[in-house]
């Protein structure tokens, strides 16, 4: 009995769509980004990043990153965004997450991981794309930045974001951002194939 009531208490804390319940035996969901540059298709690899995976989908089922902005692009390193809407006040943030960056895949050409503070284990909704082969990323004798996933189409608007020029915002007072707004409109969950 003493089981079954855990169990009731667990179920009924957890929010309703959670990540986890998305396409829950599909190891690789699909996610179309819907950018003011193109669409981005991304292939999620929860086989070897399951709690970022779920994470990243628990964002895409409450439409938190919809309307939002990419805030940071260095061009050939890192386009970034998932952390603020269109007038730049930021989005609300789940817990942080553990960091999975030793799960064996690489901060490459492509490819998307989490964004986080100094702590390794500070990532919460903020995501970018490797717009470089980024090594020094990776783990090594400290922790590095979890991939989760990567590009399979859409490479030629990567490469658009790459060339678009930025600014330190005055109003903001941060480097890197893109002088015309880069938006994200919507993200979502692809079907299975």
């Amino acid at each position: 009995m003493r089981v079954w009531l855990t169990f009731l208490m667990l179920f009924f804390t957890l929010p309703v769509w959670a990540g986890q319940f998305m396409q829950p035996d599909n190891l690789y969901p699909k996610v179309q980004l819907e950018t003011s540059a193109g669409n981005i298709v991304l292939e999620l690899d929860r086989s070897r990043a399951p709690i970022t995976v779920n994470n990243f989908l628990n964002y895409v089922k409450a439409n938190a990153y919809n309307n939002t902005v990419f805030h940071r692009l260095i061009a050939d390193f890192v386009v970034q965004g998932g952390g603020y809407n269109r007038q730049f006040a930021e989005i609300e943030q789940g817990k942080t997450i553990f960091n999975e960056s030793g799960n064996g895949l690489k901060n490459q050409y492509g490819t998307i991981a989490m964004a986080r503070l100094a702590d390794p284990h500070s990532a919460s909704s903020q995501f970018y794309i490797n717009l470089a082969d980024n090594d020094s990323l990776d783990p090594g004798s400290r922790w590095g930045y979890a991939v989760f996933g990567r590009v399979i189409s859409g490479f030629d608007v990567l490469d658009k974001i790459n060339a678009l020029p930025t600014e330190t915002s005055e109003k903001l007072g941060w480097p890197d951002v893109p002088v015309e707004p880069l938006l994200l409109n919507t993200v979502r969950l692809l079907p299975i194939e």
